[in-house]
């Protein structure tokens, strides 16, 4: 078994593995680390604007991966969408969305070094998984040239075969042969991004797990002012 087979055929699974069962570790041990650590106020300078990219970028991000890699090429093929509109799509969203994301990125990831309160209430890995993040959303990034490339030559061979290697590995028949070809970059953004699943129990991300989606379905809180006689 050589490198390759290793990083595309096992690593994946040390990751998800991790992700899932350091997650419920972490909450059945650790449930006053389970937080997001907000520096909101410590420091409002800017924090909205770029949480809002950061977070809308990212979550677009990631639910576009999801569908666009997880779904079953005949499914695309019978919604009429063909193979060269797909990558257009996922050339356009992922631009667009991937930017937002690194813009937001950067900017909290410069706020966690270098504003002196946000630094002196940060942890280690709270400034290192940031990094990280923005480090995988560059490489992603770099890949926009390589597959705008390809689509001018009518090729969509290299997302098909990205989209096979995601199914294989959650069909539990891991196919690392799909990616012995495929551009080095892709390979590099994938790495970095499974690593941030193999980070995510030892870090603020946690937090995901808890998000507050009931807030989007409660009803309106009904306020009345204060009458003074």
């Amino acid at each position: 078994m050589d490198l390759h087979q290793i990083v595309f055929g096992v690593y994946p699974y040390l990751c998800l593995g991790t992700f899932v069962l350091g997650s419920w570790i972490r909450f059945d041990h650790e449930q006053y680390t389970w937080k997001s650590d907000s520096s909101q106020l410590l420091s409002k300078t800017g924090m909205r604007a770029l949480s809002n990219l950061f977070h809308i970028g990212v979550i677009a991000i990631f639910f576009g991966h999801f569908v666009g890699l997880l779904t079953p090429h005949s499914v695309f093929l019978a919604l009429g969408v063909s193979d060269m509109a797909h990558q257009g799509i996922a050339i356009l969203a992922g631009g667009i969305f991937g930017s937002m994301a690194l813009v937001g990125g950067v900017g909290l990831w410069l706020r966690r070094l270098f504003n002196k309160r946000v630094r002196a209430a940060s942890r280690w890995m709270d400034i290192n998984i940031l990094g990280w993040i923005v480090l995988t959303l560059i490489m992603g990034l770099s890949t926009l040239p390589v597959s705008i490339g390809h689509a001018e030559h009518g090729d969509p061979t290299v997302m098909l075969r990205l989209a096979e290697w995601v199914q294989s590995v959650v069909s539990l028949q891991p196919n690392p042969e799909l990616l012995r070809g495929v551009d080095t970059v892709f390979k590099l953004h994938i790495f970095l991004g499974m690593s941030v699943f193999l980070f995510f129990p030892f870090t603020r991300l946690v937090h995901i797990w808890s998000a507050p989606l009931g807030y989007l379905f409660r009803a309106y809180q009904i306020v009345r002012a204060r009458r003074t006689a």
